[in-house]
């Protein structure tokens, strides 16, 4: 997304193939972008300097689990930190929403990976109506300079938006209902959820654009073919990493002329 332009979320084609020819192409691709991901990823952590976050937003059954899983296959766990924000807790609610976000975003060399994050609460929060209009509204300030200050301190976020069709969550719903491996993910609520479409899409439509900025912009993934969606969010990745360009700390000098015997 442009910063300043508008989401336009009921244009965007979940189903797109971004240009590729096929599944057996993008699994090949994935591949490689993997093996540069765990290099890149050993460098950012030798480097102890900066970090990366990875925001995965979406409707329910939009992929953000199986994302994490296929996309960070083989890398190294301890430069990782996965944080999922589900409801909150009452120390959280004892705090300003967006503590219990600071204190999970990623350390110097980490890469870090929201499953969630502080767009529930100008999502959920507004379509449960949990909190006022003018509250939800004058979080989008809040969260544009909250990641201003990740930026600046040495943070690149990747901010992705899962993008699903309403078909695509309605077969995805029921394959969690039919298959016994799966069941235990479905919940009733999530049929509520359903019910509430509309307003969902009209919250991310709002969020993306109001928090699409230079220092975090948003990016949104057709999620409805899952090669898709994890070939992308491979390749902003890797492309993100590239930019950084870490590289291996040089060895100190006193370790110059030092032989192991």
């Amino acid at each position: 997304m442009t910063p300043g332009e508008p989401a336009l979320l009921a244009e965007r084609d979940p189903r797109d193939r971004l240009g590729l020819g096929g599944k057996r192409e993008a699994e090949e691709l994935t591949v490689g972008l993997g093996d540069e991901l765990r290099e890149l990823q050993s460098r950012l952590w030798a480097e102890d300097r900066r970090s990366v976050l990875l925001v995965l937003q979406g409707l329910d059954t939009a992929g953000k689990d199986s994302t994490i899983r296929r996309v960070f296959s083989g890398v190294n766990p301890l430069a990782c930190r996965v944080a999922s924000f589900k409801a909150p807790s009452e120390d959280d609610l004892d705090h300003d929403y967006l503590w219990r976000v600071h204190a999970a975003c990623p350390g110097r060399g980490e890469i870090g990976i929201f499953n969630r994050s502080h767009y529930e609460d100008v999502g959920v929060a507004r379509v449960k109506k949990l909190v006022s209009e003018e509250t939800w509204r004058r979080r989008y300030r809040h969260i544009r300079e909250f990641e201003r200050l990740l930026a600046d301190e040495g943070t690149t976020m990747v901010k992705v938006f899962l993008h699903i069709s309403t078909d695509e969550q309605r077969k995805r719903l029921q394959e969690r209902l039919d298959d016994p491996s799966k069941t235990w993910k479905f919940r009733l609520a999530d049929l509520e959820d359903r019910r509430l479409w509309d307003a969902f899409m009209a919250a991310y439509e709002d969020a993306l654009t109001e928090t699409s900025t230079e220092w975090a912009p948003w990016y949104v993934v057709p999620a409805d073919r899952k090669w898709v969606r994890d070939i992308a969010v491979a390749t902003l990745l890797v492309e993100t990493l590239r930019r950084l360009d870490p590289h291996y700390p040089p060895p100190p000098e006193d370790l110059a002329d030092v032989v192991v015997e």
